[in-house]
């Protein structure tokens, strides 16, 4: 799942993309108002995570204008204005949730957790495809019930989005999107080969098949 952090306190939004990433999304940095009207129409996201202060406008106009287009995204502001009233304006500008700073990690990603649910998105701490199961938790799999094995963060993060997406064909760029931000995928162009190959000497070859110039596939049968 991709979100979108609009932060320009670069620490910070490093620190959040960290997190994030850490717990199996995928994350995309915007330090603008212009930078993030940008992604929000080039790019596919599941959440937006939203600062009001920044450099290049207010972003509850940024706000404002998503939901005048009807972008439904889930919104959640992250921001250091706590006083009730500018709770009540984010609130009536459409956001979903309302979260201040200093933040607790683990309350911002059951919050996170909430809006997809209430979106209609399975959120499950466990995947099962056949005989694989996906602890999304503890970033653990388990094949045939057996002992539980530890993944890396973007083995975790691509068998993930494998598990959600069964028996469709996702080509290697589509994948990478997936797996980084975007400021990394030149850098990385046969990442998802390493990673798919780490995948199928832990699962077995035949659970990941290639589709010569289209993809791979997790097969689900």
């Amino acid at each position: 799942m991709k979100v979108l952090l609009v932060e320009d306190d670069e620490l910070l939004a490093e620190s959040l993309a960290e997190l994030l990433d850490d717990a199996g999304y995928r994350t995309d940095i915007a330090p603008s108002t212009r930078s993030a009207a940008a992604l929000s129409t080039s790019e596919d996201y599941t959440l937006v995570i939203l600062d009001l202060g920044l450099p290049d406008g207010a972003g509850l106009s940024l706000l404002a204008d998503w939901r005048k287009a009807k972008w439904s995204v889930p919104i959640l502001i992250l921001t250091a204005r706590d006083s009730w009233m500018d709770k009540v304006e984010g609130l009536r500008a459409g956001a979903d949730d309302y979260v201040t700073k200093p933040y607790h990690e683990e309350e911002l990603l059951a919050r996170l957790q909430a809006l997809l649910r209430r979106q209609g998105h399975t959120f499950s701490t466990l995947l099962e495809i056949n005989d694989i199961r996906l602890d999304e938790a503890r970033q653990q799999f388990s094949l045939a019930h057996q002992a539980w094995q530890t993944l890396t963060s973007t083995e975790f993060r691509l068998l993930r989005y494998l598990m959600r997406h069964p028996d469709r064909v996702h080509s290697k760029r589509h994948l990478l999107d997936q797996l980084y931000a975007l400021e990394q995928d030149a850098a990385a162009p046969n990442l998802v080969e390493v990673y798919i190959g780490r995948l199928r000497h832990r699962l077995g070859r035949e659970r990941i098949v290639t589709r010569r110039g289209e993809g791979y596939m997790l097969v689900s049968a």
